[in-house]
């Protein structure tokens, strides 16, 4: 995973760098392989804001936030790429998962009437012959 991370109008400091490497790599166990993690942190009249692009073979992810504490911020945009990912996820595992099931079909009701009744026909039936075979056995 390749992280790049820029700040704008803020002093890089090594607890930031330390805090937003150890949130991106949370995002390793959703995604392997060739991933690039592209942070912009920012401050302005005392709100910072980081923006997240997140890029992973066959998709990419942005999420921004705003808050007064720039820790605060990041975990923010961490927790909004987070769902995105697990929400394309799900959609994946959904989409191969009813691949595989069988399309349901609906009856006319009045067929369905008409194979019940035929059915309770062959029932009786059976129970006839039952009766017939244990009257020749005696």
């Amino acid at each position: 995973m390749k992280i790049n991370i820029a700040f704008k109008h803020l002093d890089h400091t090594p607890a930031l760098d330390k805090r937003i490497r150890e949130k991106t790599n949370r995002l390793e166990k959703y995604l392997d392989g060739n991933t690039t993690v592209e942070w912009t942190c920012s401050a302005k009249d005392n709100i910072h804001s980081a923006e997240v692009k997140f890029t992973a073979p066959h998709c990419q992810y942005y999420a921004n936030a705003e808050s007064e504490s720039l820790y605060k911020t990041i975990d923010l945009a961490i927790a909004k790429i987070e769902r995105q990912v697990e929400k394309k996820k799900e959609m994946w595992k959904e989409k191969i998962h009813h691949k595989h099931e069988k399309p349901v079909e609906f009856a006319d009701p009045e067929d369905a009437w008409l194979e019940h009744d035929d059915e309770d026909e062959i029932e009786e039936k059976e129970k006839e012959d039952k009766e017939d075979k244990e009257d020749e056995t005696i």
